[in-house]
This record gives C-alpha cells, structure tokens and sequence, in this order.
C-alpha cells in the first residue's frame, strides 16, 4: 500500500496544545463497526459501551521527563537530548539537536548540581546517538529535578508543572516511557471506578513508548517500514483474567495503540479451546500492524485521532477499514475535533 493512502489534511487549529480541565470531558466519536454508524459524545459516556463481561486493556507504564537541556562542553553552546531507550545502565539510545554538531567523543554538560553529564560514544539508527550519562546520586532523582516531559513537537510550546501530571495517566506505575499511551489520558480514578461496579474486569499491562511508535514512515511502500522494538510485560494475573474472558467469550478492550500492540504481540493460538490467548512474561516488539492485519486478541479499541500517515492511523485502518477510518476522521474536523495527544478520543466497537 502506498503511504498517501494514508494521508489526510488536518487544519492546524484543531491540534489541541493543552488538555482540557477535566480528563473524561473530551468529545468521543463512538464508531460502530457492525452498523457503520458515527455518535458524539462525551469522554464520560463510555462506560455505556462497556458490559460486565468485558475487559478493559490498560497499559500503565509512566512516562519519564526524558527531555534535557544542556551545553556542549567545548563550545558551550545550546544542546536537546531527549532520551529514547535505555541500552543498559548508563548507556542510552538518544536522539539530539543539532545533531550535526555532536560527534563521538563531544561532551554535553547538563547540570552541576547535581551533577549531570553526557557523552557520545557512537552513532545509532536514523541518526540517533548513544550516549553514556554520568552523575552523583540518582539518575531518576536527577531527571525528576532537571529533566522535562517529552511533549510531542506538534505541541508548540516548553512543558509547564501541568504537563507533569496531564502527561500522565491516572493508573501510570513504572516508568520507562518517553511519550504517553494518551488513550488512557481520558481516564479518572472516578471514572474506572465505575467501570469497575459496572462489573468490568479492568487489568493493567505495560508496554514502555518508545520513539518509533510514533516516528514518520519514510518508505512509499508501507510495507517496508520497519518498527523499533519496544519492551512489554504482562503479568499472570492480567494473562489470567484477559484468557479467562476470552475463554468466556468476553470483549477484550484496548485502551489505545500501545495496548493493542503488546496483547496482539503476546497472542498464541490454544489448540485446546480453538482460540487465541496471550502469553504473560516480559519480551519486545517490533509489530507493525497495517490493513491486511488479522487481529487476534482485542475486539474494541479506545484510541486518540493519529497524525496523517502515520504507524498509528495504520494499526486503527486495520480495525476497521480505511475508507471508514479516513471518512470518521473528516467528520472529526467538521464538528472540530481537537487532534492529537491532548485532543478527543474515539472508540471503534
């Protein structure tokens, strides 16, 4: 398939460049796959969707403030490094502006006190650097004092104090993000809360957003796009209960892309009850999932609106369709949708 079948014009108004007061007051586009109908509603009305023999996805990983700012040691001028993945211990996979101005060997000096410093020591994919950190103390602790939250550059503007807390879902536990899962931005305790005397089984797992979730595809040919691997985990009480409502013949709900990739990366067809379950355990993926794509695991999807040509608009295309999807998404800019990681929410049933 060629990338411009994936392409949409988005005015750039509608790129929402800060959350809304209350989590679950964005807008919902309630797509029905089965109908082919469009609602509007609100974030809040989901759980009227939901049935007590559901269960709801969550991915709960934490996103880190892996943002920096800094000076190039020998010349002292102005350096962004934003981390990407850890490699192991200090050693970091980054990526860097002005990238053209930093060589193995350049230093980056990010704070004194604490003390915070950087080293290339290599080159990596698509221009990334690999960098060595060194420090006193705790590099968590120094991030959290230093560090900025990552927002995504079509928000266009320094994060602030809000963004710590708005950048984060409200059930985020271990860190090891560098961009949300924003689907889940739209929840409140309150709101899971009801989901939950609703009778809905809610059960976290973690998948770590890295780069290339949301990285430009660059290939003509979506084909030949290739995905960073990012690491997952899905522990036996969320295999269990995930299994055991499959088994029963329960919905599984994603809530967002990240989600979606983890439990479709873990599924395994059980011989025994003609399905497929998922696997528990930690592991990475690199799916790239595009239409043609069987899915195997989730039956609804709670997802944000996706940049023009991107991985994301993809796996959503596959859900459904893409005509449908592209149709949806030129009824969201009509009734003025807000876009992106702070915009509305849709949910494909």
């Amino acid at each position: 398939m060629h990338i411009d079948q994936f392409d949409y014009h988005l005015p750039p108004q509608l790129i929402a460049q800060h959350p809304l007061e209350g989590r679950d007051s964005s807008r919902l586009m309630v797509l029905d796959r089965t109908r082919q109908t469009i609602q509007h509603l609100r974030f809040s009305d989901v759980v009227q969707f939901l049935k007590p023999t559901d269960c709801l996805v969550l991915n709960s990983s934490k996103v880190i403030p892996a943002r920096l700012f800094g000076v190039k040691e020998a010349s002292r001028a102005p350096v962004e490094v934003l981390l990407i993945k850890r490699i192991q211990g200090d050693l970091w996979e980054t990526m860097v502006r002005p990238g053209k101005k930093l060589r193995p060997g350049d230093c980056v000096e990010f704070s004194k006190n604490p003390l915070l410093k950087g080293e290339i020591i290599g080159i990596g994919l698509d221009g990334t650097r690999i960098t060595r950190f060194s420090y006193e103390g705790c590099f968590s602790e120094i991030l959290a004092e230093i560090g900025n939250m990552p927002l995504p550059p079509y928000i266009h503007r320094p994060s602030t104090k809000e963004d710590e807390s708005r950048y984060q879902t409200v059930y985020c536990e271990e860190e090891g993000s560098v961009a949300a899962p924003t689907a889940g931005l739209h929840f409140t305790e309150t709101l899971l809360t009801t989901i939950k005397e609703a009778g809905v089984s809610v059960v976290p797992i973690t998948l770590h957003v890295g780069i290339g979730t949301f990285r430009p595809v660059k290939c003509e040919i979506i084909e030949e796009h290739k995905m960073h691997f990012e690491e997952y985990h899905i522990s036996h009480e969320a295999a269990a209960t995930i299994n055991q409502t499959i088994k029963r013949g329960g919905r599984i709900v994603a809530v967002g892309t990240t989600a979606t990739r983890t439990l479709e990366s873990a599924a395994f067809f059980h011989e025994g009850l003609g399905k497929y379950q998922v696997k528990t355990g930690s592991s990475n993926t690199g799916i790239f999932i595009y239409p043609g794509y069987s899915y195997k695991i989730i039956d609804a999807l709670i997802t944000n609106f996706h940049l023009p040509k991107s991985t994301l608009l993809m796996l959503v295309s596959a859900f459904y369709n893409r005509e449908h999807i592209l149709e949806a998404y030129e009824e969201a800019i009509r009734e003025k949708y807000r876009f992106f990681s702070y915009g509305d929410a849709m949910l494909i049933l």
